[in-house]
């Protein structure tokens, strides 16, 4: 049998904050922490899923898709 590879090699999306959560609604910075952001500068790499693909653009605004 053949194996694929694709099927084991997930997507992955890498974000970066690029603006301060201060002065933001409170779920806008529930939502950094959940990609794992929280500070200027900080990249996170993560699964690429709806999920988090709905929380990025909840807070577009804040972030940067690195490519």
């Amino acid at each position: 049998m053949a194996d694929k590879g694709s099927k084991d090699a997930k997507k992955t999306v890498t974000v970066r904050q690029i603006r301060s959560q201060a002065r933001r609604p409170e779920s806008q910075a529930a939502t950094l922490r959940g990609l794992g952001l929280g500070k200027i500068g900080r990249e996170k790499t993560l699964e690429d899923t709806k999920a988090v693909r709905g929380m990025i653009r909840v807070v577009a605004h804040l972030i940067q898709v690195v490519e």
